[in-house]
């Protein structure tokens, strides 16, 4: 019988109140809340615990707090990334970042896919999709980017854009949902 906790990793809808998976989500909570309490001097570029949880942290990447995750695991940061106060990555699937990419103030990642059926979705069914965000991207403060979506590497992704489509290497987007700008 396959598990909830590897329907998700294979991209299938599984029940994201499962136990297994709630007892995860729960130890990223500590983890984030650690991070969060612990002053800045203590804490260092990440937090111990999540430092820890994270499933790869690059040379001289920094997260600020306050920051969130839902299980951390799926986390890969690039060496010298930037994450700046109130980001949050609901990595329900991998969730990929490049060396050197900085993230402007309450950045939000959503991997997680809620089923479009009313009954399913009461049931807790979700899918999670993997989000890849290349080398030295730059994303503005409280931009959006939804399950499923890659940016190139060097692309721009202004503030405030909710990114629904894939981003191609280098190019500029902005707005509701996120654009090519000229």
């Amino acid at each position: 019988m396959t598990s909830e906790r590897e329907k998700m990793r294979n991209g299938d809808w599984y029940r994201c109140l499962d136990p297994e998976l709630v007892a995860l989500h729960q130890k990223a909570r500590s983890a984030c809340h650690q991070h969060n309490i612990t002053p800045p001097g203590e804490r260092g570029r990440i937090g111990h615990q999540l430092f820890e949880l994270l499933g790869e942290t690059g040379v001289d990447a920094m997260i600020e707090a306050p920051f969130h995750c839902a299980y951390g695991f799926n986390i890969r940061l690039g060496a010298g990334v930037y994450m700046n106060a109130g980001c949050t990555i609901l990595d329900t699937a991998p969730v990929a970042i490049g060396d050197k990419t900085l993230f402007g103030p309450g950045v939000q990642i959503y991997c997680a896919d809620h089923h479009r059926d009313r009954a399913k979705r009461s049931a807790g069914l979700e899918r999670a999709l993997p989000v890849r965000i290349g080398k030295e991207v730059w994303i503005g403060g409280s931009a959006i980017i939804l399950p499923g979506v890659s940016i190139g590497d060097g692309a721009i992704i202004g503030a405030g854009s909710v990114v629904t489509r894939d981003v191609a290497q280098g190019e500029t987007v902005a707005g509701n949902p996120a654009g090519k700008t000229t």
